[in-house]
């Protein structure tokens, strides 16, 4: 008879950051923060910091996928996330893993630029990210400019995010959600799209330029409460608030984009140099 984890159990599939804000290690920090237990499988290793992404390296994509099996037979997967995937090969041996080891409660974020606008996903990857990854995702949640990219579509107001969620729906997704955060106004909505309804998700705009991560701490936070046992409505109603705060509390690290502050809730005062921020 098998025992119950003692704890949930995310993977997260993503690029490390070197600078700590995103990637790999955003997705650890909003892991534990979030009483989860976080394992990863890397894709890339960057060189990269506030301002610029420098270098980088691709991973063998067979190491990618080794990692993620080495890790799904034996600890045991509740739920993944996807970040930075970079190349199609890469696409193609995480697609097939996922596949292989039935992880079903995957989070999709489909990175293809970095917050400095240097680019993360060659293009050749995204006609396999759209083939072959986005059929298999619990949860997709692309921005506005990563929705031009996947659908051809231009986003300018509620309605066109609809229609682009009713897009990426077609192409297999489970359930999409459109961040609205490059819509500017006093508010950053967002907007779930289930194949039959829609659901919105807003939060006061925090006017700060700490914001590295912020995509990658949304879908981990996601992932987090959905093997919590939280349904999707609920996983990214937390995770927004749980987000939200975070960039209240940033950090004002470096001379670009700074990063956010995962552990906001452990801390009785807010960190020196912390600003307001919203996605």
């Amino acid at each position: 008879m098998n025992e119950s984890p003692p704890v949930p159990r995310v993977l997260t599939i993503a690029g490390s950051d070197s600078g700590g804000g995103a990637g790999i290690q955003a997705d650890l920090k909003t892991f534990t923060a979030l009483g989860v237990y976080g394992m990863s499988a890397i894709t890339s290793v960057t060189a990269q910091n506030t301002r610029t992404v420098s270098g980088v390296q691709d991973l063998p994509s067979q190491f990618v996928a080794q990692q993620i099996d080495i890790v799904a037979q034996d600890i045991g997967v509740d739920a993944a996330k996807t970040g930075m995937l970079s190349s199609a090969a890469i696409v193609h041996a995480v697609a097939g893993s996922i596949e292989k080891n039935h992880l079903e409660l995957l989070v999709v974020d489909p990175v293809m630029v970095a917050k400095s606008g240097d680019p993360l996903l060659q293009r050749d990857a995204r006609q396999a990210l759209i083939k072959e990854l986005l059929p298999l995702a619990y949860v997709v949640t692309p921005n506005l400019p990563e929705v031009e990219a996947l659908t051809g579509l231009k986003v300018y107001s509620l309605n066109d995010m609809a229609e682009a969620a009713r897009a990426i729906h077609a192409l297999g997704s489970h359930h999409v959600l459109i961040k609205g955060g490059h819509l500017g106004g006093g508010e950053a909505t967002d907007l779930l799209y289930d194949g039959r309804a829609f659901h919105t998700f807003s939060a006061r705009r925090i006017d700060t330029p700490n914001t590295h991560g912020t995509g990658c701490t949304y879908s981990a936070a996601i992932a987090a409460h959905l093997a919590l046992g939280f349904s999707v409505i609920t996983a990214v109603e937390r995770a927004k608030s749980y987000l939200t705060e975070a960039i209240r509390h940033s950090f004002s690290l470096g001379s670009g984009h700074g990063p956010l502050n995962h552990f906001w809730m452990h801390q009785n005062e807010p960190p020196h140099g912390g600003s307001s921020g919203g996605r």
